[in-house]
């Protein structure tokens, strides 16, 4: 016999074989059904264990679960916020009478019509501001901008006339005068009727926005960038700009839409503010802008005090005027005739009242503008 053994033992001092491990089947007292012992390792996660023993499957940890409550609540969150916020700047539009029907207005034509007005507002400017912005301290509203915009009910691009403010035109209730006065002589109504009567184009929309609506629009998209051709310079509309292409901010921008310092004054000055205005839409309705929180909600309150509206028009009109002209936008100015001086009214713009027939003859049947009456490419 070995030293280290004895029959039918082990060695001294050392461990018994491991046996495998043998479910055994325990009866606990009162007869009840008996319950199996056969565990799994100890070690092993409690999913893993009722897994192994052919229970329920492995359950998702609680962390994962506590964040997917978490991202859920805070999205909710979001879109409650979300829609407060557009309710409550709908609710701060300003909202007038500016389309009242009267005894022959044109009839409702194919396409969506829009008046846009631009003014010299400034009620509601601090005094820094109107140094900021040199917007001097006239009193009362005039137009500084008067377009009109149409947008086709099919595809194909908006189109956006420019109606130059000495545009010398009947005034119902006066007699023939520069366009804008009609707005001193009778604000929002009576210019729209006299624009209809123009154009014999049904106006559905009306927007207006001041000076300081303008330049929050601008700041708060993060500035527009323009090409300029010529050195512009103007005091008067606190304008100093160099050539070439650059990033306009608010007061800039007012100054560069602003200014008639020009050889052609009015006529150059709506060319440069139909060329602002699409590329402001451009940009205003861009991803940089609609997909960063720091740009979208800044436009969303923007200018809200200073723009007014028609009264059956709301903020998601608004907003699907902006995409119409951010799709693509055809711009164009009335055609011109002449720039004749007349007693009491001074240098005015006449309408060449034959090409300005097939412009909105073809936008009261929602075609395309002719494309001969379209800005040729320089």
């Amino acid at each position: 016999m070995n030293a280290g053994y004895q029959q039918g033992g082990y060695q001294r001092g050392g461990r018994p074989p491991q046996r495998p491990h043998q479910p055994t089947r325990a009866y606990p007292v009162g007869g009840r059904q008996p319950r199996d012992t056969h565990r799994p390792p100890a070690h092993q996660p409690v999913g893993q264990q009722r897994a192994a023993a052919g229970g329920y499957r492995q359950a998702p940890p609680r962390r994962k679960r506590r964040v997917g409550r978490i991202i859920a609540v805070v999205l909710v969150a979001l879109l409650v916020v979300a829609v407060g916020m557009w309710f409550y700047v709908d609710s701060s539009l300003r909202r007038i009478e500016a389309l009242p029907d009267y005894e022959g207005r044109p009839a409702d034509t194919p396409g969506t019509n829009w008046l846009l007005v631009g003014s010299d507002a400034r009620d509601d400017l601090t005094e820094e501001q109107k140094a900021e912005l040199a917007t001097g301290d006239a009193g009362g509203r005039r137009t500084d901008t008067i377009m009109l915009l149409h947008i086709p009910e099919g595809s194909g691009n908006a189109t956006l006339v420019s109606i130059p403010r000495d545009s010398y035109l009947p005034i119902p209730g006066n007699d023939r005068n520069k366009v804008n006065a009609a707005f001193a002589f009778g604000g929002a109504p009576l210019l729209a009727q006299t624009v209809e009567g123009a154009t014999g184009i049904h106006i559905d929309h009306y927007m207006e926005i001041g000076f300081g609506g303008f330049a929050g629009i601008v700041d708060a998209v993060g500035g527009v960038d323009m090409c300029i051709e010529e050195p512009m310079q103007d005091p008067l509309a606190g304008l100093d700009l160099q050539p070439g292409c650059q990033e306009l901010d608010g007061a800039q921008a007012l100054g560069f839409v602003r200014t008639r310092a020009f050889a052609t004054a009015d006529l150059q000055r709506v060319e440069n503010q139909r060329k602002f205005l699409a590329a402001l839409t451009d940009k205003a309705t861009s991803p940089g802008v609609l997909l960063n929180p720091f740009r979208a909600f800044p436009l969303l309150f923007a200018g809200t005090d200073s723009i007014s509206v028609n009264e059956d028009d709301n903020l998601h009109h608004l907003a699907g005027m902006a995409f119409a002209m951010g799709g693509g936008v055809d711009t164009v100015t009335v055609p011109v005739g002449g720039t004749p001086t007349v007693p009491g009214a001074g240098s005015v713009v006449e309408w060449d009242r034959e090409n300005a027939l097939r412009l909105f003859g073809a936008l009261e049947k929602d075609e395309p503008v002719p494309a001969d009456l379209l800005p040729q490419p320089k």
